[in-house]
């Protein structure tokens, strides 16, 4: 079939032989291009950095924390204004007995009155409820920091498991195609005595086996793909696009960095909240005071006008303001604490995650050098003996078997760094 083939191409002439198959490549090359023009944008596949702003956008958890910093915004005017004024209207002096009773405008004494009565607390505890309500902003900046953090931080780790799962489940696909290409080969050698029957069965059995593995694959690519889906909406099912960054770590800088972890500065806005707490409560031993001003009308005689200025008596600090004081500053030791707590674990778990990181880094140098060389050696070796009769199928299969698994993990290796240098990257909201 090639000699009849090859004789009927000769027949032709040389010029057409040469013309038509670049006339073929320019139409396909057209047809490419035109068909480019109307692919639509989606189809680019959903980036590293779009993912992580798109989930930045749509976030319902840093929605409702900008809605607690607005709402602390809003409020703080109102956190050092006075009190609203009171205004009380009544009848004074109004007899119950005698010829005059329940009557108006009979006794001297009786007066319908009309007053304004305004509450003034100190200045040291309308201070101390401005800076409350200041700290109670800045808690909520943080909050609100820490919240944004957290979701482009999932974000990432969500792209990066979605781009690895895909890795790992193309590099199965790859070995099922070449399992595939050695079923349709093996019949022949079979009919030609190169090959034992049981060679056959062999590569259905490898076939099953990565049928198994590529079923798990696809289920742990369905899990993260699910993963991004929640923090990106409906553009998860789209194809990834571009590579997996690379992000440097370096211990030092990471470690210099952990007084600014976002998680800490929370704790310096509640520290200001205990201290107006404190100020607030010795601002007590002050005390308040009130003005009253009233308009008194007698129907008979001449109308009055009354005035009047209150203070409170903080007669009994030891009872009432001391308690209250120490209990505001053991709130603030308890912040402080906690703070302090909450830093040591951060420094432990960076540590750990730092030297987690070298450990995968020299495991992964290993795997990609030595390791992979060592395997592609071993099924070259195993394939060449068997083709020249010096060997059996089982052990091309053993070292094909080896090569994947050591490939599988050189891709988990690589995913866990990734994962890693994020939230390595990922600890202050710089």
């Amino acid at each position: 079939m090639s000699l009849i083939l090859s004789g009927a191409r000769a027949a032709r002439p040389a010029a057409a032989v040469h013309r038509r198959p670049r006339l073929r490549r320019l139409a396909a090359a057209c047809a490419l291009a035109l068909c480019a023009s109307y692919l639509p944008a989606a189809i680019a596949g959903l980036a590293f950095d779009e993912a992580v702003e798109l989930a930045r956008q749509m976030s319902p958890s840093l929605r409702a924390q900008h809605a607690s910093l607005a709402g602390a915004q809003a409020a703080h005017p109102a956190a050092a204004a006075l009190p609203d004024p009171r205004v009380s209207v009544g009848v004074e002096n109004l007899p119950v007995t005698g010829m005059d009773r329940w009557r108006l405008t009979r006794d001297s004494m009786t007066m319908q009155r009309i007053g304004v009565m305004q509450e003034v607390p100190n200045r040291a505890k309308r201070e101390a409820w401005s800076q409350a309500g200041l700290a109670r902003i800045e808690r909520e900046r943080s909050l609100a920091a820490v919240s944004e953090l957290l979701v482009r931080r999932e974000a990432m780790r969500a792209w990066n498991a979605v781009y690895y799962a895909e890795a790992r489940l193309a590099l199965v696909a790859d070995f099922k195609r070449e399992n595939r290409l050695l079923q349709q080969t093996l019949p022949a050698r079979i009919a030609a005595g190169a090959a034992q029957p049981a060679e056959l069965t062999m590569a259905r059995q490898e076939a099953l086996a990565l049928d198994d593995r590529h079923d798990e694959l696809a289920r742990d690519l369905a899990k993260v793909r699910a993963s991004l889906r929640r923090l990106v909406g409906p553009r998860a099912d789209e194809p990834l696009s571009g590579e997996a960054p690379v992000l440097g770590v370096d211990a030092q800088t990471v470690r210099a960095a952990l007084n600014r972890h976002v998680e800490l500065q929370p704790y310096e806005a509640m520290a200001a909240m205990a201290r107006a707490e404190i100020s607030e409560a010795e601002s007590e031993k002050r005390g308040d005071w009130a003005w009253e001003v009233a308009y008194a009308r007698r129907p008979r005689y001449d109308d009055m006008v009354s005035f009047q200025v209150s203070f409170d008596l903080p007669l009994r600090p030891g009872e009432r303001q001391e308690p209250k004081i120490a209990a505001k500053r053991r709130e603030l030791e308890r912040v402080e604490a906690e703070r302090e707590d909450t830093a040591r674990r951060h420094a432990e778990e960076v540590d750990q995650q730092l030297a987690e990181l070298q450990a995968l880094d020299a495991q992964s140098q290993r795997l990609q050098g030595d390791g992979q060389r060592l395997a592609t050696e071993r099924v070259s070796l195993a394939t060449a003996a068997y083709q020249a009769g010096r060997g059996d199928l089982g052990a091309v299969l053993a070292a094909r078997t080896a090569a994947l698994e050591l490939r599988l993990r050189a891709l988990e290796l690589d995913a866990e760094r990734v994962d890693l240098r994020v939230r390595l990257n990922t600890l202050t909201a710089e």
